[in-house]
């Protein structure tokens, strides 16, 4: 991809990031009346659950849910992906960094949660089961192909070859394909993050694990061979950009949001930072 071609595809993510925020405000204004109804019987509370991680045990215990802190989050992770798009293109315009594509498209991944808001959307319009399962299934694909992008920045960082980056990209749709076009998906069930209970949960909290500690030690790796210890540094974004991630897309409470938006605000900056001090010495 050339470097004219990599700023184009900046643009569209931009744009697209654009209409997913306009799309939430407007959204917005029949969703949000909902909130208010939730305490009266809106939501059949025999379907719904608790997202079942360590941190939202902890803040869960602490402050209960809450729907306004949910979709406040979703409408940040929108921003994010829109405001780190803007910067990347702003930063990384005229610089050959063959990571910073991967990481974008890790960034833009985020704006896909907005899906999420389908959950409440179908309690006004009552969609049919098949369109929940079908956004399920895409908001995972996003997700998958988010940290696998991740992923292979931190490959391109440890020296894959910059020509291959189309292959890369399709082995990248193959495996996240192949990850989440069977999952099974219960559109009768559903956690106050609004997300709809898939199978295999504790089997992708695995995967999601593995492809951490594996880019993380691709930056560590990279740092060795190119003897250049700014990628020690992103590899410590890229903990903070997964963590902020996980915490801010697995949370119910204003707690999850604040600390999730942060982390996952200031990794991604620290990680661009660092790969953009790297090619500027180049």
């Amino acid at each position: 991809m050339t470097l004219s071609e990599r700023n184009t595809f900046f643009k569209i993510e931009i744009f697209f990031c654009a209409a997913v925020i306009l799309l939430i405000l407007a959204a917005s204004f029949l969703i949000i009346p909902l909130y208010q109804e939730a305490d009266h019987g809106l939501f059949d509370e025999d379907n719904i659950r608790r997202p079942g991680y360590l941190f939202q045990a902890i803040t869960g215990a602490i402050m209960g849910y809450d729907y306004y802190a949910v979709h406040t989050a979703l409408a940040l992770a929108a921003l994010y992906s829109f405001t780190g798009l803007l910067l990347i293109h702003s930063f990384f315009e005229r610089t050959p960094t063959p990571e910073i594509l991967y990481i974008a498209i890790f960034t833009i991944s985020l704006s896909f949660e907005a899906i999420r808001l389908f959950l409440p959307l179908n309690m006004i319009l009552n969609f049919p089961s098949v369109y929940l399962r079908i956004t399920a299934r895409v908001l995972l694909f996003a997700r998958f192909f988010g940290i696998f992008s991740l992923f292979t920045a931190g490959l391109c960082a440890a020296g894959l070859d910059v020509q291959k980056t189309r292959t890369a990209v399709f082995i990248i749709i193959i495996a996240v394909l192949v990850i989440t076009g069977s999952v099974p998906i219960d559109t009768h069930s559903w956690d106050t993050g609004f997300n709809l209970i898939n199978g295999y949960s504790t089997m992708y909290r695995m995967i999601e694990l593995l492809v951490l500690i594996t880019t993380m030690a691709s930056f560590f790796v990279a740092a060795k061979v190119r003897d250049t210890k700014e990628y020690n540094y992103a590899a410590i974004g890229v903990i903070l950009a997964m963590i902020g991630r996980n915490i801010l897309l697995r949370t119910d409470n204003w707690i999850g949001l604040v600390l999730g938006i942060l982390s996952l605000s200031f990794g991604t900056w620290f990680l661009c930072s660092k790969v953009h001090k790297i090619h500027l010495w180049l």
